[in-house]
């Protein structure tokens, strides 16, 4: 059984948030329980190629033309790192 996540597992953002519904795709259609549309598509990242730092960065823009401080997008942008995709990325294993 797949564990739900309430925050997508590549850039921290809400799957509540998530503006094309409750999750990215797998490679056969279902909803993503684990990364949101804007980062997963078909059973694969929509950027594979992206850091870390860079999601970090993306998301902190993001966050900042919404209205969000600097500070708290910082605040925010700090806890990527420790997200599934990332964490899985360092161990060298697959997602």
């Amino acid at each position: 059984m797949e564990i739900v996540y309430t925050d997508c597992q590549s850039c921290g953002t809400s799957m509540i948030r998530d503006e094309r519904g409750l999750g990215g795709t797998n490679t056969d259609g279902s909803k993503s329980l684990t990364y949101c549309s804007l980062c997963f598509a078909g059973g694969a990242f929509i950027l594979p190629d992206m850091t870390v730092v860079e999601m970090q960065d993306q998301v902190r823009a993001n966050m900042k033309k919404v209205g969000i401080s600097g500070f708290l997008a910082t605040v925010f942008t700090r806890r990527i790192p420790r997200l599934l995709r990332w964490c899985v990325e360092r161990v060298g294993g697959n997602v």
